[in-house]
């Protein structure tokens, strides 16, 4: 198996129990997941070795945050610890016609006041197969923008394999917009696999098409093989993967995906989901397609990996995805009815 790497911010979840509302919670329910660190808890139990870099600060709270992601088999070793504070985000699961919503409380995280040296990169990379980060972490700060740009350049110079998920989230892109796509298409040079579509790619690094709306016009020619292909080709990445989600409301959902390499385009199977808890499937779906590529199958077994192991996100609360390789296979292999294992 291989050796990955994820850089990232994880944070204090706490949601209202059941699908209460925040004006009738009287207690929260605690979870610790974000986006790096739920990769890195994933392709942990999927058998690979993976580190978790980050900055936690030196409490309690910090402590329950890394034990969480070392219970799971993730190296927590080159973790710096110490800050004022962790993340925190709350979250109100939706139902039906209600949609699920956040409100973050992370300004100030330890991992936005950190800085580079505090990081042995040149240890952490001296042997890994591949480094994972998304386009969450840079635009926290000023200094995790420094963070993700030394990691990049030492995975690059090491000859590691680089994951890149623009995975954008509207509330972090409120200001400086301009500026951040600038950011982002400095770091999308170093990655070999992206994670996001045309749109996103509009959106998190600028991206056009002789006049084409990507960001308000049709999605369907976001993910079609023209428009993925082109930005195959417009970033000289190895494959851009992108999730293809039929919202029928905030409890049922089509779910799929497609890869492109730069020449041809996969779409895959879909399941219908009935959702329990939706946060991490993004994650849990790059982390089915790492682990898929690093364990030499095809771009397409990949991708199928990666659409069945989200799908069972789906049905677990929290933000971390708690799999297994074999049930994942399994699922690819039947239905998707959920019949009872006897």
């Amino acid at each position: 198996m291989a050796k990955i790497v994820t850089l990232g911010e994880i944070m204090l979840r706490l949601s209202p129990p059941g699908y209460e509302r925040f004006l009738q919670a009287s207690s929260f329910d605690v979870q610790y997941g974000g986006a790096e660190a739920n990769v890195a808890a994933s392709l942990a139990q999927l058998g690979h070795h993976t580190t978790f870099l980050s900055k936690i600060p030196n409490n309690s709270i910090g402590d329950a945050a890394v034990g969480t992601l070392a219970r799971v088999g993730v190296d927590c070793s080159h973790i710096v610890r110490g800050g004022d504070r962790l993340g925190i985000y709350f979250l109100e699961n939706g139902a039906s016609v209600r949609a699920s919503s956040v409100i973050y409380d992370r300004a100030d995280s330890a991992i936005t006041k950190a800085s580079a040296d505090e990081f042995d990169f040149d240890a952490v990379f001296a042997d890994a197969d591949l480094f994972h980060v998304s386009g969450i972490t840079p635009v926290l700060s000023e200094n995790a923008r420094d963070i993700t740009f030394a990691a990049l350049k030492s995975a690059k110079e090491h000859g590691v394999c680089i994951s890149f998920d623009l995975n954008y989230r509207a509330k972090l892109w409120t200001e400086d917009v301009e500026e951040k796509q600038a950011m982002l298409r400095e770091m999308i040079k170093y990655a070999d696999i992206c994670f996001g579509n045309a749109r996103d790619a509009a959106k998190c690094l600028g991206y056009s098409e002789n006049g084409i709306d990507f960001i308000n016009g049709d999605y369907a020619i976001c993910v079609d093989e023209t428009h993925m292909s082109n930005v195959v080709k417009a970033y000289n990445l190895k494959y851009l993967v992108t999730t293809l989600r039929n919202s029928i409301s905030a409890s049922d959902n089509g779910w799929s995906a497609a890869v492109c390499d730069g020449n041809t385009l996969y779409c895959g199977k879909q399941y219908d989901l009935h959702i329990i808890d939706r946060v991490g499937g993004g994650d849990s779906f790059a982390s089915g397609f790492l682990h898929g590529i690093t364990s030499g199958m095809s771009m397409e077994k990949s991708l199928e990996f990666a659409i069945a192991a989200a799908a069972i996100k789906h049905t677990i609360p929290g933000d971390i995805n708690y799999i297994k390789e074999d049930e994942v296979l399994a699922l690819m292999d039947s239905d998707g009815s959920g019949r009872v294992q006897r």
